[in-house]
């Protein structure tokens, strides 16, 4: 698949068969995913892989609550019902995925969230291309960065995550989102 096809195909994928990714096809998503750009080269990303099904399913049961404290103080259901799922008890925030792959950083560097999504957009496109499904879950930074939390995924307490993402075999093709055309602000050009 070239660049542009998988730039074109990735979907945030919602709905998954369960099983985890084999340790050989997460490596090679890690490996993609440390090719990415770098401010001063860097590389302040550092990975925790969670596979293990009643792990996720109690962190996904703490970042609910918090996550849905957090948009309605921002303000960001705005009177609707998009966090209604996230207050239903049987709703899982990783989508039934079983690899959760929490990208984060261990040095504090000045650029490293941006290194971070930087290094998360090459895993999104290298699952993409190998036939995964990826899908960022934002909802579940806040639980992940818990004390208690980190303890019990034996995560190092100087370890902040910034990008989790759930990846595994689609229960089906998930469907494309149209995307509005660039919001270009200023194309200043010189004299030739």
């Amino acid at each position: 698949m070239t660049v542009g096809a998988a730039i074109e195909r990735r979907r945030s994928v919602r709905a998954y068969k369960g099983d985890p990714v084999d340790r050989s096809t997460v490596e090679a998503l890690l490996a993609a995913a440390v090719r990415a750009p770098t401010a001063v080269h860097a590389e302040p990303w550092a990975f925790v892989v969670v596979q293990d099904r009643e792990a996720l399913r109690r962190l996904s049961d703490r970042a609910k609550p918090l996550f849905v404290g957090e948009a309605r103080r921002a303000d960001l259901d705005r009177g609707g019902h998009a966090l209604d799922a996230f207050e239903r008890p049987d709703f899982n925030v990783f989508y039934d995925a079983g690899t959760l792959i929490v990208i984060g950083d261990l040095s504090g560097a000045p650029f490293a969230a941006a290194d971070c999504w930087l290094a998360a957009e090459n895993l999104m496109l290298a699952a993409c291309a190998m036939g995964l499904g990826s899908c960022v879950i934002g909802s579940a930074v806040t639980a992940l960065n818990l004390p208690q939390v980190k303890r019990e995924l034996e995560i190092p307490d100087a370890y902040s995550a910034i990008a989790p993402i759930i990846v595994g075999v689609p229960t089906h093709d998930a469907p494309g989102t149209p995307r509005r055309p660039p919001r270009v602000l200023a194309w200043r050009r010189g004299s030739s």
